[in-house]
């Protein structure tokens, strides 16, 4: 028997448990963040990690610190990433124990108001950052990362970012979470919606290594406490466990912390519990300049990726130890990059980067060259035009950090997403040249970025967790970046024009049939709710969790009854 937060026994081992980060978190592309090894008092032997840092006592109360409209840091608590949704909650909470978390959302039960939880506010829509929120729950003082000797596993608060994350683990016990690039994006909404990253084909999604989850719930009666739930099967929590291996955030609760531990791992050792990365990284960039690019050589260079990814998805293949990203930037960019990794330890690894790059620009009679301009959140790396080795921490560093797009206080933004299974058909690279190379639109910072998937993503059934895209060869992200207001409709609407007619044949969404395979629940796209937008007849839910959905409602029925945890793409309640 275990003791919930709020003081009542709750029955049952730690199992799953539950909830949700920012209410959809994103992953981006890159990892780490600028902190160093978690601050203050870390996990203890009774599993309770404590955020760090020291507060003024007076301001903190029972559910830790409330900020208002009167006080000055107001504003920079209100928005988050993206510029475009901005909130006026009545106050947002800043808290650094599951306690507090319990109280804040006790409060917002009791007095009929709007929660959302925020971890680090990269959520694409505005589900955190919405005007009917009325309290947002901000989860950023939790930030520990540190051994559970009780659970045998890596703690992990939902606050703590991918790089505070990494420049713990790694450097005191040599191992690593396999999660995002961008070094800002916080764990609660990246892991509760699968968390890919650059470490995927070697050693899977996050979520694979999940073994824990504590959550705080909201029963029938409207009483808040806190869950715990693991991934063992006999746990009879361990529903809710599930659905925080990719059911996304904002749907169950409030996510405050995460253990992990490998299956099969063994020992009590924290250098035993987790993959080991890569100790060295060979990276590669490249470029080809747009202007030189015929349409049938763009059409044979995007087509080569597609067809070596496919070529390449299975768990076991040798060439999982490559990871690249091929950013399509619109034409007025000046270039289409690419960005290579490969774990520098593989065997043949100089021989697998070189055939590599070879194939991708088999038939194309441009020459590559140096990356010399910014592609997304990726910075220009002029000095990665002959392969370099890196030390694996100071390669996911600098991947990270080094753009400063992601730190725009003007940042607005706009994106979509689909998983890829097979070859494009010849309308899809019709549809991606003909919106890359229009000449109405002159953003440079519009761009269809392919990243890898397969590898040990795919040795995982697509029902054992909550994640169901098991047998995709690679993801693709339209991101769309600008800064004035008044470019909101020209933006947007070129993102919907291209994805609309990428996707033509299927409704214009990527349906999951031999070629596409839905959508990444991480990358939220609320257009996939418009029926104007998405005439396909497959609803958004089954774009992000195919077969999937009816266990998460049936979870969201058991765990949150209220629906006290909802946004515009939470999962619903059944209607029988």
């Amino acid at each position: 028997m275990i003791e919930d937060v709020a003081g009542t026994a709750t029955t049952g081992a730690s199992d799953n448990g539950g909830a949700l980060g920012n209410g959809g978190a994103s992953d981006h592309g890159n990892a780490l963040h600028d902190g160093g090894p978690a601050d203050g008092g870390g996990v203890t032997g009774g599993g309770v990690a404590v955020g760090g840092g020291t507060v003024a006592e007076p301001l903190r109360g029972r559910g830790g610190i409330t900020v208002t409209k009167a006080d000055r840091q107001y504003e920079d608590l209100v928005s988050g990433l993206n510029q475009r949704y901005v909130a006026a909650p009545d106050s947002v909470r800043l808290v650094s124990a599951t306690e507090e978390v319990v109280a804040v959302v006790q409060e917002a039960v009791d007095r009929g108001k709007r929660l959302a939880v925020r971890s680090s506010g990269h959520c694409y829509e505005d589900f955190v950052h919405n005007p009917e929120v009325r309290i947002i729950l901000d989860m950023s003082g939790m930030h520990a990362v540190g051994y559970d000797p009780r659970l045998n596993a890596i703690a992990v608060e939902s606050g703590a970012t991918n790089l505070r994350t990494y420049q713990t683990l790694y450097p005191e016990w040599g191992v690593v979470v396999p999660a995002g690039f961008c070094y800002s994006v916080a764990m609660g909404g990246h892991v509760s919606g699968g968390a890919w990253g650059p470490l995927c084909r070697l050693h899977g999604l996050v979520v694979d290594h999940l073994y824990a989850v504590e959550v705080v719930v909201v029963d029938a009666a409207g009483r808040a406490r806190a869950v715990i739930g693991t991934r063992d099967p006999d746990d009879p929590n361990h529903d809710l466990w599930w659905a925080h291996t990719g059911g996304g955030g904002g749907n169950f609760g409030v996510v405050t912390r995460y253990w992990f531990r490998s299956p099969g791992a063994t020992g009590r050792d924290p250098r035993a519990l987790l993959p080991k990365p890569p100790e060295e990284l060979l990276v590669s960039a490249v470029s080809w300049p747009w202007d030189e690019l015929s349409r049938d050589e763009f059409v044979r260079l995007v087509r080569n990726y597609a067809d070596w990814h496919v070529a390449h998805l299975g768990p076991d293949d040798p060439a999982r130890a490559l990871i690249s990203q091929l950013v399509l930037n619109h034409r007025s960019a000046g270039q289409i990059g690419m960005l290579v990794l490969v774990d520098a330890s593989a065997r043949g690894a100089e021989r697998l980067l070189a055939s590599y790059l070879e194939r991708i620009g088999e038939g194309v009679t441009v020459e590559r060259g140096a990356l010399t301009r910014h592609m997304g959140e990726l910075p220009a790396m002029p000095q990665f035009a002959a392969p370099r080795r890196l030390p694996w921490l100071q390669a996911v560093r600098m991947l990270g950090t080094t753009n400063g797009v992601l730190n725009d206080p003007t940042l607005r933004a706009e994106y979509k997403s689909s998983f890829m299974r097979a070859g494009f058909p010849e309308g899809q690279l019709d549809a991606l040249h003909a919106h890359l190379t229009r000449e109405d639109v002159t953003n440079p910072n519009i761009s269809v970025q392919l990243t890898s998937y397969g590898g040990r993503i795919n040795a995982v059934h697509p029902a054992a967790t909550a994640a169901p895209h098991r047998d995709a060869a690679f993801k693709m992200l339209w991101q769309v970046f600008w800064n004035d207001p008044a470019d909101d409709d020209r933006n947007i609407g070129w993102a919907r024009d291209c994805y609309r007619a990428v996707y033509a044949d299927t409704g214009g969404v990527p349906v999951p049939n031999g070629v596409t395979d839905g959508c990444y629940v991480n990358y939220p796209d609320i257009d996939l709710n418009d029926p104007g937008l998405n005439t396909s007849g497959v609803p958004w839910h089954d774009l992000y969790y195919k077969g999937n959905y009816p266990r998460l409602q049936r979870i969201k029925a058991a765990w949150d009854p209220l629906d006290v945890f909802r946004h515009g793409q939470s999962v619903e309640l059944p209607t029988a």
